[in-house]
């Protein structure tokens, strides 16, 4: 599926800006699941790339205000076409971190024996494959996510962007963020690696996922082959998906981080359209 997306990020501050310093995830890499056809970004500063040990592509600019500029705006818009391919089972390239990087505990995705032994109670048949020394089924991974979903219910508003894995599992509810934070968290309680990945969700009837979160799951550590699984719909990723970042939590990939000096109160307005390609 051939894709048109327009992202836009409008900050307003209350009092002017002096300075700002912002890293962004907001560039899409190809891959065996997409190839990106064009992007770019828009940003009122000289964009500059930074490393990235994960594959993502990152890039950071500066603001600064003339002494007679009234600054109390800051907006960031990226735009571009990707051809997803459906394609939700891969390998990783030699050149990414190997997958143990992704069973370390990370401060909002932290593995925990609660998470190890609910897992062992919801899909028994995949807690019985590892005891064996067998890798997971694709099948058996699938009904996790699932397990999930049903564990901790969508509810909009009900969590923030600091909620942890375990508190988000404890509350039962949460936002496709909070969602895959405890499938990562569970599956590294079982001795899964497992990351983070933020993108793009296409669905006519649900715009509010336009910005959508899903977990990467190692199905075989020695060979670095992955499944991508949407816990919020309990299915693996297909062409519907467009990977913006992977990392080991949302605070690793964040689309937009930074540092301002002056401003007073800041808010921030997003705005992400998609739909196929005319």
């Amino acid at each position: 599926m051939k894709l048109v997306i327009h992202h836009n990020t409008l900050f307003r501050y209350s009092q002017p800006l002096l300075y700002t310093v912002q890293s962004l995830h907001l560039w899409p890499v190809s891959s065996a699941c997409q190839s990106v056809e064009y992007w770019e970004l828009r940003v009122p500063g000289t964009l500059h790339s930074q490393p990235d040990i994960e594959g993502n592509r990152v890039h950071s600019f500066s603001l600064s205000a003339r002494p007679e500029q009234d600054l109390r705006e800051n907006s960031i818009a990226g735009r571009g076409t990707v051809l997803t391919h459906g394609v939700s089972e891969f390998t990783d390239p030699p050149t990414l971190p190997p997958p143990g990087f992704y069973l370390r505990s990370t401060p909002l995705a932290e593995p925990h024996p609660r998470m190890a032994m609910w897992a062992l109670q919801v899909v028994p048949g995949l807690m019985a494959a590892l005891a064996r020394g067998e890798l997971p089924s694709v099948a058996d991974l699938v009904a996790l996510a699932g397990a999930v979903g049903d564990k901790v219910q969508y509810r909009k508003g009900s969590t923030g962007v600091e909620t942890t894995a375990l508190e988000a599992f404890d509350w039962e509810l949460g936002v496709c963020q909070d969602q895959a934070h405890v499938m990562v968290a569970v599956c590294r309680s079982i001795g899964l690696p497992a990351r983070y990945v933020s993108g793009y969700f296409y669905a006519a009837n649900e715009p509010d996922l336009a910005s959508h979160a899903w977990a990467d799951v190692c199905m075989d550590p020695v060979n670095r082959r992955w499944i991508s699984l949407d816990v919020t719909h309990r299915c693996p990723t297909d062409e519907r998906h467009i990977r913006l970042a992977a990392a080991t939590d949302y605070s690793a990939c964040l689309p937009i981080k930074g540092l301002r000096r002056g401003g007073g109160e800041e808010s921030m307005a997003v705005d992400i359209r998609i739909g196929p390609w005319a």
